[in-house]
């Protein structure tokens, strides 16, 4: 028999007052509620999905994706599953935050030209004073 069907009062739970946080925010939030309520109607996401799941950005579709971020990302589809939207390489949409793709490769040589025209001037200027004050 249930303390209800007794005529008890429930033991367990303290009673809410009207001060009680989740009282005096009812109705707030409703904007981010709806929000998470559709989110939960995109394709793949009743079905649950891994922990690093990422999302399209045009249909908010689930695509799987399970990597260890110390290393490179794998391959991820060319085309949404769902819509077909193209997918960009370097960006994944996570839950709440889109996640660039891990930091390029080294930029040296890209300085590699301006380094090396820069050793010719200075050789150059280094000949000319040799040159002219010896």
């Amino acid at each position: 028999m249930t303390a209800s069907e007794n005529g008890d009062k429930a033991k367990g739970a303290a009673p809410l007052g009207e001060d009680h946080w989740s009282k005096s925010r009812a109705g707030e939030n409703e904007e981010a509620l709806e929000y998470y309520r559709e989110r939960s109607k995109a394709p793949g996401v009743e079905d649950g999905g891994g922990m690093r799941n990422h999302y399209c950005f045009e249909c908010d579709g689930v695509i799987e994706l399970e990597y260890d971020s110390r290393q490179p990302a794998p391959t991820i589809p060319e085309t949404c599953p769902h819509c077909g939207a193209k997918l960009e390489g370097g960006a994944r949409r996570m839950f709440n935050w889109v996640e660039l793709d891990q930091p390029p490769g080294s930029d040296a040589r890209a300085l590699l030209y301006p380094a090396i025209g820069g050793l010719i001037g200075l050789a150059v200027i280094t000949f000319l004073a040799i040159k002219l004050f010896a």
